[in-house]
């Protein structure tokens, strides 16, 4: 793998106006990036001239589901053969590198599996960090209600557990499997029948013997929390990041700034299930839920941005036509309608969505000695964000100084 540049007009990441300039690559690694006249490119270095268009960090979707579904019909789903789920995993996967993601957070799926395959070169996907099974107390967030409790246990993609000694078990299991961080639930949901958003879910001690697990590895806990004393419990006991929080009050706010939080609200969820949920086999109850959440998740994220909270992308996406991995950017534009500007809401896909993965210094922004993920999209993103979530926009994807995609174009040149 030798010397790679990539030449044309560039959106870093860091807050930077955009600047024509270089971006220098030496294997898997960003060697310079700056003003043209201040980058040389060696001779005989291949070099990717962007003509039109625009120079971004590889995006990155902090909450995303990597386990071949197809359906949210649950009693559909749960009887699927997990060889054809991971089957359609690895397409997933694919996707998501087309459509720009270079990098995903899966909070519950095959994700450790899919990891090796694409770190092996066997299938094309983008940088994975896999939390496995969701942890989840019995009766909560990821028990499925529906079924007698020996088989949801044994259908479902979590592991109930219950009291600190349990629960710390639980989170070695994951660890012990392969995951690289913990997702817990630590409040009920909109697609868990029986119980409630608004309902706190684990006790405390719970919660911080699966944080202190997490740290004696240098892991963290991101908590599904949508109701508000779930997720007071998940910041004081040590969680990094809040998934989706729309019950967030103003005291919730401030822990989330005091502890240096960062919240992920998933609004692409959301819109789909409300808007397309019905045609989709969606439970009756949980679009019912949905449209309940939906105008107070909105008013209280605005809050939370406007105190200065760190947001991050996150879709709950996990494949199929109501969820399809691949149109991920519309977290983006929906970020962009509750007040976000363009350049805010790459920031979140990027920078500070690197920080949601723990990874703020080698991936989320074009600067040296960071991992060479970068896309080229036809356009200008700062003028209209939805262009990103076209995969045809998407020009060309390097993952790790990789050239993973390239649509030959006048406007895209290589030399």
């Amino acid at each position: 793998m030798g010397k790679l540049a990539v030449e044309g007009r560039i959106i870093d990441g860091t807050g930077r106006d955009p600047f024509d300039g270089v971006v220098l690559i030496d294997g898997e690694k960003i060697e310079k990036v700056g003003l043209k006249n201040e980058v040389t490119i060696p001779l005989k270095t291949k070099t990717i001239k962007v003509n039109e268009g625009t120079i971004l960090p590889g995006l990155i979707d902090c909450h995303v589901h990597l386990m071949g579904e197809r359906t949210l019909d649950f009693m559909k789903s749960a009887f699927e053969p997990s060889e054809l789920k991971a089957i359609r995993a690895s397409t997933d996967c694919s996707k998501l590198l087309d459509a720009g993601y270079t990098s995903v957070r899966d909070v519950g799926g095959l994700g450790i599996y899919l990891k090796r395959a694409i770190e092996a070169g066997e299938i094309k996907g983008p940088r994975i960090l896999s939390a496995f099974k969701i942890l989840s107390q019995t009766g909560g967030h990821g028990d499925i209600h529906a079924f007698p409790l020996d088989v949801a246990v044994k259908v479902g993609f979590s592991r109930l557990c219950d009291g600190a000694d349990d629960c710390r078990k639980a989170a070695r299991e994951q660890f012990r499997e392969g995951a690289d961080f913990i997702k817990i639930c630590t409040t009920g949901g909109v697609l868990s029948e029986r119980d409630l958003p608004t309902s706190a879910q684990f006790t405390m001690d719970e919660i911080r013997a699966i944080v202190e697990e997490a740290q004696r590895v240098g892991s963290f806990v991101a908590a599904h929390a949508e109701g508000t004393e779930g997720i007071k419990n998940a910041i004081r006991a040590g969680v990094k990041t809040i998934e989706h929080g729309d019950f967030i009050d103003d005291e919730g706010i401030k822990l989330m700034l005091e502890n240096g939080n960062i919240l992920v609200p998933t609004f692409s969820i959301g819109e789909r299930i409300i808007s397309q949920g019905e045609k989709y086999k969606v439970p009756e109850w949980g679009i019912k839920k949905m449209r309940q959440l939906w105008e107070v998740q909105s008013t209280n994220f605005k809050k939370a941005k406007l105190a200065g909270v760190k947001i991050a992308t996150g879709t709950d996406f996990g494949g199929g036509p109501l969820t399809p991995l691949g149109e991920n950017s519309q977290e983006l534009e929906l970020l962009a309608k509750e007040g976000f500007t363009p350049m805010e809401a790459i920031m979140a896909a990027t920078k500070t969505a690197s920080e949601a993965l723990n990874m703020k210094d080698k991936i989320g922004t074009l600067e040296a000695g960071k991992f060479a993920d970068l896309i080229v999209v036809n356009g200008d993103p700062l003028s209209d964000v939805s262009i990103l979530r076209k995969t045809d926009n998407i020009k060309v994807v390097i993952k790790g100084g990789v050239i993973e995609k390239h649509l030959r174009s006048a406007k895209v040149s290589v030399s």
